[in-house]
């Protein structure tokens, strides 16, 4: 039996790769998170077998109906301009059920004193592990979701500067605590409320973290606590001598770790500096350029129309306003009149756009726009100086060129669309009001930028409308 447990895991393991891989382009999307979900259905079939003599088979199917009943609504009827706010709190599930693992399997060992005497330091060591990292993921998350959701405030949340001692005291207790039970393992197992502590500790750290953070930067974050997530479900099916946690917990926290760090760079930010306090909270006043007031061009949708039309090539930057209207249909039938028409048309995908990674790909791939219609920043930065009209829906910290000249904004730094070198560019907003991470765009008033306010799908249709009559 266990040569087919082995087995069963073997195969699960090659389709969470498989999956993985699929992951790596909108065609191939769907079919690879197929994949991997039947690789995890295996995974969970082969450790039923594993346990088939337990006689907690009551507690097993309970807990497996209460799963399904909680996951599968979610994933099915959560809109896509939510998504983002379903992997945190998915993610920090995972968090919070690798935890309370950590705090059975003390439970269970009698507060280890049944491993203390054993050469089993790997169950402590790796059920302490996944409780504090566990801990503080399933917080994190829910801080991440709050903000996400706009539950809690997009800026910082903090005490300031007493923000980064505080986190180094909770990081300290909850090692500290972790210690206490590592080494007070006997045979007389340890106290229970050392344990408490380990996971309280960590749970505020958690908090803590996560509260001082910004919008702008919560798309780093959510990756981050994925990372952290796997590394602690790795940690459990150590201490479980589960092969199928530990490789899959691996997986997670390696690409994990690997997206978080490509997201940083793509930010010019590290991830040190994120974990410090992240960008928002900072804003200037709306119009405000070295002193000076201006006011913002409002346009029509025919005269959007009519600059798109005699352009020679029109780039489309999605933001987060068109995942709010679900604009994308609508725009790819734009994009096709405008193609009719003899004029190019691309889209310029910030790694950062919307609020989670890939989120502006999978909403343009949703619509069966062409993948190689899509750059990336790198890719398409050098095409606007030579572009004729920009069509920026709902994306603001992404294009903001203070990110390259006003050394005191709190996104100084960040790379961003070059979208001001544009000889034209027409802004779809509902208002005027800033972005995630909360401080204005100076690209808004610009001589060359107008506005055009209203609903992203509605605004896009009108125009859709004026370039058939054209």
């Amino acid at each position: 039996m266990t040569y087919l447990v082995n087995g069963l895991y073997i195969v699960a393991f090659a389709m969470f790769i498989y999956g993985l891989m699929g992951l790596t382009g909108p065609k191939t999307a769907v079919r690879g998170n197929q994949i991997a979900a039947v690789g995890m259905a295996i995974a969970v079939i082969a450790t039923l077998i594993s346990v088939r003599h337990t006689s907690n088979w009551i507690l097993i199917v309970a807990g497996l109906v209460v799963g399904v009943a909680l996951g599968v609504p979610p994933a099915k009827f959560t809109k896509m301009t939510e998504m983002p706010q379903l992997v945190a709190a998915f993610n920090g599930v995972g968090g919070g059920t690798v935890a309370l693992i950590a705090w059975a399997e003390f439970l269970d060992t009698k507060g280890f004193s049944r491993v203390a005497e054993q050469p089993n330091v790997h169950i402590i060591i790796g059920s302490l592990f996944a409780a504090v990292i566990g801990s503080v993921s399933f917080w994190g998350s829910l801080i991440a979701f709050g903000k996400l959701q706009e539950i809690l405030p997009g800026r910082p949340l903090g005490v300031g500067k007493l923000q980064q001692p505080l986190n180094l005291i909770l990081l300290v207790g909850a090692i500290a605590c972790a210690v206490v039970v590592g080494l007070g393992a006997s045979k007389d197992g340890v106290p229970q409320a050392w344990m408490i502590g380990v996971l309280v500790l960590a749970g505020v750290l958690g908090l803590m973290v996560v509260l001082p953070i910004g919008g702008a930067d919560m798309p780093v974050v959510i990756s981050l606590l994925n990372a952290l997530t796997g590394l602690s479900a790795a940690a459990a099916g150590l201490a479980l001598n589960n092969t199928a946690m530990i490789v899959a917990g691996m997986i997670v926290g390696a690409s994990g770790t690997i997206l978080t760090n490509l997201m940083a760079k793509a930010m010019n930010r590290s991830i040190p500096a994120i974990v410090a306090g992240g960008f928002g909270g900072g804003g200037t006043a709306p119009g405000a350029s070295g002193g000076e007031q201006k006011q913002a061009k409002a346009t029509s949708a025919a005269d959007a129309a009519i600059q798109m039309a005699y352009a020679n090539q029109v780039i489309v930057v999605p933001g987060y306003g068109m995942a709010v209207a679900q604009a994308q249909h609508a725009v790819k039938e734009m994009a096709g009149l405008l193609e009719t028409k003899g004029v190019e048309v691309k889209y310029a995908i910030h790694p950062v756009a919307g609020r989670m990674p890939g989120h502006m790909n999978v909403l343009l791939a949703e619509a069966e726009v062409s993948y190689d219609a899509m750059k990336e920043m790198d890719d398409i930065n050098g095409e606007f100086a030579r572009t004729d009209v920009v069509l920026v829906i709902g994306a603001n910290d992404v294009t903001n060129p203070a990110a390259r000249e006003d050394s005191s904004s709190p996104i100084y730094g960040m790379p961003v669309l070059n979208v001001d070198q544009a000889k034209s560019v027409i802004v779809l907003k509902r208002s005027m009001n800033s972005g995630f991470a909360g401080i204005d765009n100076p690209l808004f008033y610009a001589d060359t930028t107008s506005m055009l306010f209203g609903d992203a799908k509605k605004s896009v249709g009108e125009v859709t409308e004026e370039l058939k009559a054209l």
